[in-house]
Parts: structure tokens; sequence; C-alpha cells
């Protein structure tokens, strides 16, 4: 395995794999197995990501993942004060958050149901109230919502497909899990059709904005998820709540069971977290809070220069990049939480619906042609420089990431700049990633390049975007007219 990529071939990007037959076609018995080979390193920079979170919050539901009971989610309401100035039943089950201005909901569990109730259906609701005595007016920006899989029509679903590493967004969107399918809709600036354009929210009272169901009836096994994330923009201070209830099957409860959850406890949290600083194997646990920032916005150059120069390929950048995880960068690119539950993740891990929008100013300040090529790939987790990123050379079976990619300036067929692409990725552990595309630039000739993602439910973090060096073999007795990085090693 080599450092340069020394050949671009991109799959064909058909959609047949979209269908459901796909799912029970029979399946050819596995071939032998041979034994793991050690992974290899591929020498290269990893360098910091530059940019920032920006200052955006998002309340983050995501623990417990698996829905054990009814009550409380998340609550950023004030305990002591309520909605109508009353205190509320458990003071402690509130986070006394309220959000004001641009913010995001982000909200991702499970629900497993029981041999016992083999048709039954978990209700997950947002409500929200003004913090305060006036109305407050809440803007949808953009917004989705899905299950791994639907029970009836009208719920849009996304089941885990086997999918290739690479399919090209077309005209039949691609996504592979409710996580995927949320975040390629928002990456696309879309709104689900279960999502209003807004609410008007009267003071002193309970508005409910969403009922959205996990059903089970008719799955095998009993195992439904549920993926939601709202952009949003209110006028004024306001509180949101997620509630999880058992209800009807086929339609949702009583508006007055989400009135009466609030007065309740939490929901049963999971997976302590390690305390923050402990050593020993960590434990980051879910979040269930709310996190300081929901994008990060950065443009990569050489130090003190408007520019990157493409001599500086083959270079990498981590991508969700957190405690213990940084690639040996240093840099712990993780949403702090101004509030959040005890027993819950003290740091929002792996940034889940966090965008990332990175712009890169390239150019070619080599005297010979160069091109590059784009990739974003899901290495072996380390801590450690290595002087490079480590691969594994026989596939691994755990899914790494799923989730599209924006590119915009890859090379289009004439090999001048191109407009905006998506890209379908499913990256295993250890997985060096297939190009998106290319980037070809003659001496002295400038390119800019874009690329955004949303970092989607049920990844695991870190992923890296690459940039690295394509060699064209030579004719036979020519000379090479560029070399890239040095073959990879074995650590």
């Amino acid at each position: 395995m080599n450092a340069p990529i020394r050949a671009l071939v991109l799959p064909a990007l058909g959609l047949a794999a979209l269908g459901g037959p796909l799912l029970a076609q029979p399946q050819p018995s596995p071939a032998p197995q041979a034994a793991p080979t050690p992974p290899v390193l591929r020498p290269g920079t990893v360098a910091p990501l530059p940019g920032r979170l920006d200052g955006v919050p998002m309340v983050n539901d995501n623990n417990p993942e698996v829905i054990k009971g009814p009550g409380i989610l998340l609550s950023t309401f004030d305990g002591q004060r309520g909605y109508d100035g009353r205190p509320l039943g458990v003071p402690a089950a509130h986070l006394n958050a309220a959000v004001s201005g641009p913010f995001e909901l982000f909200s991702h569990h499970i629900y497993a149901g029981t041999p016992e109730s083999l048709d039954s259906t978990l209700w997950v609701a947002v409500v929200a109230a003004p913090r305060g005595k006036v109305p407050v007016r809440l803007r949808t920006v953009a917004g989705s919502t899905a299950l791994s899989q639907s029970v009836t029509p009208d719920q849009p679903s996304a089941p885990f497909l086997p999918l290739p590493a690479l399919m090209e967004q077309g005209t039949t969107p691609i996504w592979a899990g409710p996580g995927s399918r949320v975040a390629t809709e928002l990456l696309a600036r879309q709104r689900s059709p279960l999502v209003p354009e807004g609410w008007t929210l009267p003071p002193g009272q309970l508005s409910t904005l969403m009922v959205l169901p996990l059903p089970v009836r008719g799955l095998d096994p009993l195992l439904n998820g549920l993926n939601l994330q709202l952009r949003l923009n209110s006028d004024g201070p306001v509180d949101v709540a997620t509630l999880a209830a058992f209800g009807p099957v086929d339609r949702p409860p009583d508006p007055a069971v989400w009135q009466r959850l609030l007065q309740g406890g939490l929901s049963p949290k999971e997976h302590s977290p390690s305390p923050r600083g402990a050593k020993g194997p960590m434990i980051y646990s879910r979040v269930s809070g709310v996190q300081d920032g929901s994008a990060w916005v950065g443009r990569i150059t050489d130090p003190g220069r408007p520019t990157l120069s493409v001599s500086r390929a083959p270079i990498s950048w981590p991508i969700a990049s957190l405690e213990r995880g940084t690639l040996g960068t240093g840099q712990v690119q993780t949403a702090p939480l101004r509030a959040f539950y005890p027993g819950t993740a003290w740091a929002a891990h792996g940034n889940y619906g966090v965008t990332y929008d990175l712009s890169l100013p390239l150019r070619n300040d080599t005297p010979r042609p160069v091109q590059l090529a784009v990739a974003l790939e899901s290495p072996i987790k380390t801590d450690q420089p290595l002087g490079g990123l480590r691969f594994n050379t026989t596939p691994a079976r755990a899914v790494m990431f799923r989730g599209t990619v924006e590119v915009s300036g890859l090379d289009n067929d004439a090999g001048g700049p191109g407009g905006r692409r998506r890209f379908h990725l499913v990256l295993r552990a250890g997985q060096e990633g297939p190009p998106l595309g290319t980037v070809s630039l003659r001496p002295g000739q400038e390119r800019q390049l874009r690329v955004r993602l949303i970092y989607p439910a049920d990844a695991t973090p870190p992923q890296v975007l690459s940039l690295i060096p394509v060699v064209t073999p030579a004719a036979p007795g020519a000379a090479v007219k560029q070399s890239g990085a040095p073959p990879a090693s074995r650590p």
C-alpha cells in the first residue's frame, strides 16, 4: 500500500442497491478468511483543523440512547419556576438553560420492544414555552426526521442498507440509517414535510411542537431508531423539552400526557462516563445537555498566507477529534456543554449533528502540474503522533461513518473547477477513504475547494479530510514527472 493514490477509479454510481429487494436476495457463502494482516502506516502530515466552533447552542438529546421507560429525556426549563411561574414537580429533572435566537435541537433514540407487546409504540414529543411573559415566535430554518424502519407509508425512514463505500448523490437520494438521512437532508437545507414552518408560543402555557412515533409493530427484531434535527430561530428566550411516553399504537397520546410528564422525573439514563481526567479506559457516555457550538467553520491555508500550497500533500486534518482521539494533533474539537445531567457525558464527544464547513484555497506554487485526490477517511484511532495515519489492510466489519459529504471545486470533465457534488460514504474501521475526486493545477494556478458535511448520528469518530498526491504512471523508459509521498510502512 502506497501513500500516493496511483489510480483514481470511482465505483459505478448505480441506484439499484437502494431498493428493498437487495435485502431479500440470497447471499453467497462467505469465502474462507485469511489471517488478518497488521495495519500499515501511511506517512504524511496530520495537522490541527483550522477554524473553530460557532457559539450557536444545540440542545443535544442522546442519553438514554435506548429508552427504557417514560419520562423527561431532556428539559431546559427552570424547575423552580416552570413555564407558568410555578415549580415543576421534580426540579432536578430540568437544566435551567433557556435558549434564544438561532439554536438547534438534536435528538437520537432507540426503542426495543418486548415479546409481551409486539405492537407497542413509544412516542417522543418536543414541547416548548417562552421564558417570560410575552409570546415567542419560533421559525424553522431547516429540519429533518427519520426512523430506522417505518411501519406506515407516511413515516420517513432509512434502513441500514448494505451500500457501497462511495455513491454519488443524484436525483434519487442515498442514505443508510436515520442519522445518515437526516444529515443528508439538512446538508441540502431541506425541511421534512413532518416539520412545521414554525410556531407561535403563548406565554404561561406548554406548546407541543412535534410528536413522533417509535413503532416496533411487525419488525423483527423489535427494534427501531429515531433521529431528529431542527435548526430554529426564536425571537425571545424559550425553553424546550423532549419527552417519552408509551401510548396508542396508531395515534399520539393525549396532549395532557405531556404536561403530566413534564411534572415528573427523568427517563432512566445509561452509561455513566469516566470522570474528566481519569486514567485508564475511557467511557465517553452519551450526551444529554445543551452544548455551545453547532458548526465548525474553517479556512485551511499555510500559516500567515492566504492560500494552501499543494506541496503540503499528503496532509490530513481531523474531523470530530475528541479526548484520546486527536490523531496526534492534540486538538479536541468536541463541543463543550453549558449544562448537562449528572451521569451523562461531560462534553459532546463525537459532535453529532455539528456542521463542518471548510474552505481550501489551493495554489500550485511548484514548477510542475499537480493532481491531488480529495478523500474523507477513517484511520485507526490514536492520540499519539505517528508521522502519518494507520490503516487496516484487512477490511474491518465495524462501520465508523455513514453520511454525505458535499464538495465544490473538484475537476470537471474538462479538468477545470466543477460545481457542487454530494457523495454518500460508508467507511469501516481503519479504512482509507475512496477518492471523492481530484484537483488538477498547472504551475501558478489556484483553485477554491469547499467541503461540507454534518457529522451524522451512529458515526464513530474521528475521521480525517485528506489531500493526497495522485501519481501518474510513467511510460516505459520515461522520467517520472511527479513524485508522491514515501510508501506506507508497517509500524
